[in-house]
């Protein structure tokens, strides 16, 4: 259930933090993100393209400065969101808990709300030492319409079912690498930005293998969770 509504002048900032690879950002994050930021009253969403996927080689991830500007310009013209490069410019892998420290070091002024699917949040639940990522956010998990939702029992976490989560940044890929469009899958700009570049031509089908962030950034915004270090 969403926290009570209070007047905005009377509660802290609310920032929404969708993490992911991005490899591309679709629309199905951007609906996620506009559909949690209602949903919670959000003042705003920072979306987070990881530098460093964990569960992936660099070889498989597009570069994280492609993947940063591509979502720059899927989010432009929403006057809410704004993009981060914090896991970028951190070395190492990209990991849930850094993302939240950096973030609450940087706005001390907000209370945090992290997206994810909802399939990754089952899994969050049952990580070790996970009390400490409750302290840092709310946690909101989204999962597309039909797809059943599991009571997590914990009123720390919220469940949300958000519509265009059918969308992946896998099946994008795959449609580019087979010269097939991906027009209003992902924002116009990023297809344009995709076609100068060349970004995932040549490279055949590739497998579902999901887009971790520290969440993975398939179809329902985060599939693979990852590991709290």
């Amino acid at each position: 259930m969403a926290p009570a509504e209070q007047p905005r002048s009377a509660r802290r900032h609310r920032l929404g933090v969708m993490g992911g690879t991005f490899d591309p950002i679709h629309h199905g994050h951007l609906v996620a993100a506009s559909e949690v930021a209602s949903k919670f009253d959000l003042d705003e969403v920072v979306f987070v393209p990881t530098g460093e996927p964990w569960q992936k080689s660099k070889s498989t991830v597009s570069a994280a400065e492609h993947r940063y500007l591509m979502t720059v310009i899927a989010t432009a013209s929403n006057p809410r969101f704004t993009v981060s490069r914090v896991d970028i410019d951190r070395p190492g892998p990209t990991y849930t808990k850094d993302t939240l420290r950096d973030l609450r070091r940087l706005r001390p002024e907000a209370d945090l709300y992290f997206i994810t699917g909802a399939d990754a949040m089952a899994q969050i639940v049952g990580w070790k030492d996970v009390d400490e990522l409750w302290e840092l956010a709310h946690f909101v998990g989204v999962t597309r319409p039909g797809h059943e939702l599991h009571d997590l029992g914990r009123t720390d976490v919220s469940l949300l079912e958000v519509p265009a989560m059918a969308i992946s940044s896998t099946d994008c890929r795959a449609r580019v690498a087979v010269a097939e469009p991906v027009w209003y899958l992902v924002p116009d700009g990023v297809v344009q930005y995709i076609a100068k570049y060349g970004l995932y031509r040549g490279k055949g089908r590739p497998s579902d293998d999901g887009d971790g962030h520290a969440q993975d950034e398939n179809g329902e915004a985060g599939s693979t969770a990852a590991a709290v270090r």
